[in-house]
């Protein structure tokens, strides 16, 4: 079983990420700004923040995984992909990295375009799509040293539209997940079944997938 962090631990994601590990058996750390009143049991909690890296590196000494739900947004716009590039440069190599993006960086079809380049996409969520999409940039540019693995999940996912846990889901490399009718979609609960799949048997070192029905 591995020792999983997950930052932005309480966060919609990071909750369900949190879930998964601690039901399959691993050592889960929720890392976040404040520590939630309803908890997931079996997770242990503790106050992080991207902002304060060297206090977060304390923190998470001993963990085999770390894994950023930080998404940014509100008072994280512009500066998750600077505290992350910071935190992934100071942990040591034999640490995996796992990072959370948006859809807008997805491909809409092998080859291109991203997401976020399609005239239908909403202008209010690109500067967060584009941070998100540096992210990933910065984790293509780390050493080979370095493992890591990057989530786009579908385009509908998000708190609004919360589903159920399914246990299945495909990857799409690349590429948007879309359905037959062409709606992109994953529950929270099973973008945790994902992530916690990656991490127990890794098929995605240092590359990005795409996940949805």
């Amino acid at each position: 079983m591995a020792r999983i962090a997950v930052i932005g631990g309480t966060g919609y994601a990071g909750r369900h990420i949190v879930q998964e590990g601690v039901d399959r058996g691993h050592t889960v750390v929720s890392v976040a700004r404040n520590v939630p009143g309803e908890r997931v049991a079996g997770a242990t909690y503790i106050e992080g923040t991207l902002l304060d890296v060297p206090g977060l590196i304390a923190e998470l000494e001993g963990v085999d995984v770390v894994v950023s739900a930080v998404a940014a947004r509100g008072d994280m716009l512009g500066q998750v992909r600077e505290n992350l590039a910071e935190l992934v440069a100071s942990l040591p190599d034999t640490v995996r990295i796992g990072v959370i993006g948006g859809a807008g960086g997805s491909l809409i079809a092998p080859g291109g375009p991203r997401l976020i380049d399609t005239e239908g996409f909403t202008e209010e969520y690109k500067p967060e799509a584009l941070e998100a999409y540096g992210v990933l940039e910065d984790l293509r540019a780390t050493p080979a040293s370095r493992d890591w693995f990057y989530v786009h999940p579908a385009g509908g996912f998000g708190a609004w539209a919360p589903g159920e846990r399914t246990g299945a889901y495909r990857d799409g490399g690349d590429v948007l997940v879309v359905d037959d009718a062409g709606e992109s979609f994953i529950s929270g609960a099973d973008l945790g079944v994902a992530v916690i799949d990656e991490i127990e048997q890794p098929k995605h070192s240092r590359e990005r997938f795409t996940v949805g029905y």
